[in-house]
């Protein structure tokens, strides 16, 4: 079974609020607008039995007046101008028929009889063929026996036209229940792809305030909505920045008065733990940073001498950094906030896996993807995307050394955000991990 589809009771049910609505829509309209048809055609069918009766009574009182005080002679030349298009006179017994006791028998027969003033006894049989027929016998007063074959008819044939009148009637409503629906649902499809695309660390557009006063009035609450968490991440992200550079004036004193104290294990414990605190503090000041942006302009970039200077100063100083893939050519981005991310993923690199690989590619849609490869242990699957929050570490000791802060792929997703680019980490074929950044 389908997953857009329910089952209930004897129907498969759409699952989708569009559907559903115009279903709703199309089913009731539909049924409106076959309810009058019904209630046309049968007005239609009631006026023209009307008019046939009518005209029945009317018609054959006279006719059967004039037959009676006619001479018998005379009779037969009349018969055909007395006849209409649904009865004719007969001068005669008629067919063998067969008693019609039917309500439509009745009222024909009842219409006759008071056509002849009740002076004469009237006898309806139903004439057995394909085409429904009705014979009506009665006797003159001269006891010469007349007949009144009677085709009923029904109602008037309907109009060649009219089936397409009719299927282009349903066609515009089918046309304008679509478009209704539509109407009314794209402002909720609106607000979900706005709500899907709603990033924090994304300066978005803001919905659109224009339609009817309930969409304007919904837009305007999701705007605010937007506005108030980026607000409160804003704070947030100002009080880690305030606390971080509050903390370093404490921490230099006690530095400071650390290192003026007399050599010991406590001393060196001590040192060692303040250099750890002034780290946290350092990442914590450099997260804030990289989410408010250090207002750097974007400037033209030569790719190949760009990579080879960041590879340059890791092998100055002893590393393992080698590029292994290079494209020749430009890119216009923000160089220092490029170099801060590429660096954080070279630090992870040597720090897990202990050399790096860096790679360009030029994309299809012209757009550069920069990798930085190891052969380390890599990331479980399932732990990708959470490596990417602030001060998530999968390594679970207290041991900064090992584990470190847990800010340094946070920054680095902060940035990519800020240079317009997109960040992705997945396990490498073969073992280790490729950190890739994807600026257009």
């Amino acid at each position: 079974m389908s997953a857009s589809m329910s089952i209930l009771p004897g129907l498969m049910w759409p699952r989708t609020l569009r559907s559903q609505i115009f279903l709703i829509l199309l089913i009731g309209l539909a049924f409106a607008y076959g309810l009058s048809f019904s209630v046309l055609y049968m007005e239609r069918y009631m006026s023209a039995k009307a008019v046939m009766l009518g005209t029945l009574e009317n018609d054959v009182a006279t006719s059967i007046a004039v037959l009676d005080r006619l001479p018998a002679s005379e009779r037969g030349d009349l018969l055909d101008w007395l006849s209409r298009g649904n009865y004719r006179f007969e001068l005669g017994p008629g067919l063998l028929g067969v008693p019609d006791s039917s309500s439509k028998a009745r009222e024909i027969a009842g219409k006759i009889e008071a056509a002849a003033g009740h002076r004469f006894p009237i006898r309806v049989e139903r004439i057995p063929g394909e085409v429904s027929r009705l014979q009506a016998h009665l006797t003159l007063s001269d006891g010469t026996p007349l007949t009144i074959d009677v085709t009923p008819r029904g109602v008037m044939p309907i109009a060649a036209w009219l089936p397409y009148v009719f299927a282009i009637q349903m066609a515009l409503l089918v046309l304008c229940t679509w478009f209704a629906v539509r109407q009314a649902i794209r402002p909720l499809g609106e607000l979900a792809a706005a709500a899907d695309a709603l990033d924090p660390d994304k300066d978005g557009q803001a919905l659109s305030e224009v339609g009817p006063s309930e969409v304007a009035h919904a837009a305007r609450a999701f705007n605010a909505m937007r506005e108030r968490i980026a607000h409160y991440l804003e704070e947030r992200v100002q009080i880690l920045a305030a606390i971080s550079h509050d903390l370093q004036t404490p921490i230099t004193r006690m530095r400071l008065r650390a290192d003026m104290a007399e050599d010991s294990p406590e001393r060196d414990k001590l040192v060692h733990d303040l250099a750890e605190i002034q780290r946290l503090v350092q990442d914590g000041i450099a997260y804030a940073r990289s989410a408010h942006g250090s207002g750097e302009k974007n400037a033209r970039i030569d790719l190949a001498s760009f990579i080879d200077s960041i590879a340059y100063d890791y092998q100055d100083t002893g590393k393992a950094v080698t590029v292994v893939g290079l494209v020749e050519g430009a890119a216009f981005t923000r160089p220092h906030a490029l170099r801060r991310i590429l660096s954080n993923f070279i630090d992870n690199a040597l720090k897990f896996a202990g050399a790096a690989e860096i790679s360009v590619e030029r994309g299809a849609d012209n757009s550069v993807v920069m990798s930085v490869m190891d052969r380390g242990p890599g990331i479980p699957d399932d732990m990708l995307e959470a490596a990417m929050q602030p001060f998530f570490r999968l390594e679970q000791s207290r041991n900064r050394e090992t584990g470190g802060t847990g800010l340094g792929l946070a920054i680095a997703q902060q940035l990519t955000a800020k240079i317009g680019g997109s960040l992705r980490l997945y396990n490498r074929s073969g073992g280790g991990l490729v950190a890739e950044v994807t600026i257009r």
